[in-house]
């Protein structure tokens, strides 16, 4: 799966789980944990009991236990069972206790036979965004995407990659009007993001 374009007013996020006989296995059964993997193009299974990886998107309604209602961008439902095995990302590696209602995801995994998914690894609110860089302040970078105006947050993890080169916490080759391709996570509360990764010149 290619990078999407999207804007804040109407993402996709994707979730997955994963169950191998009887036994719920760990995301690397499935693949990579960070935050380019809910981007990456899904590859075979390492476990041989895992037949088909599913995949569902959407924003949360409701958490009921260990379990995630989600309403799909294409008017479709979905439920997420979260395990002990159950990878997540939100920014960062977290626990299920960050998950909340009004969360976006991505998510990765198995189907039940009652339709529900068993959850190997989900992202909360990522986002893949093609932009360009309209302000630079210490702490934040104003930034364009499809007519919006977008802030997004320096945080601890914050990187930078110029022209393919490795990533850097260095961000003062940032330039106003260059092209950006940022990664990170949405906060539903005020619609910024928090920026995990900023990619120039490539």
């Amino acid at each position: 799966m290619t990078p999407t374009r999207t804007s804040p007013a109407r993402r996709s996020f994707l979730a997955s789980a994963a169950l191998g006989g009887a036994t719920i296995v760990g995301a690397s059964a499935l693949g990579a944990l960070d935050a380019d993997a809910a981007f990456a193009a899904p590859a075979p299974s390492l476990d041989p009991a895992v037949t088909q990886t599913s995949f569902a998107e959407g924003r949360i309604g409701a958490v009921k236990g260990s379990v995630l209602h989600v309403a799909g961008s294409r008017g479709e439902t979905h439920r997420i069972q979260l395990t002990n095995a159950t990878s997540i990302w939100k920014t960062r590696p977290t626990t299920a206790d960050a998950i909340e209602v009004g969360d976006g995801l991505y998510a990765r995994g198995v189907e039940m036979p009652d339709g529900s998914i068993a959850a190997d690894a989900v992202w909360v609110n990522i986002v893949n965004l093609y932009t360009t860089i309209r302000g630079i302040q210490r702490d934040r970078l104003h930034l364009s995407h499809g007519g919006h105006e977008l802030v997004a947050r320096t945080i601890p993890e914050t990187a930078a990659s110029y022209a393919g080169g490795a990533l850097t916490s260095d961000l003062s080759r940032l330039r106003i009007g260059q092209p950006a391709q940022v990664l990170g996570a949405w906060r539903p509360a005020d619609n910024s993001i928090d920026l995990v990764r900023v990619t120039v010149g490539h």
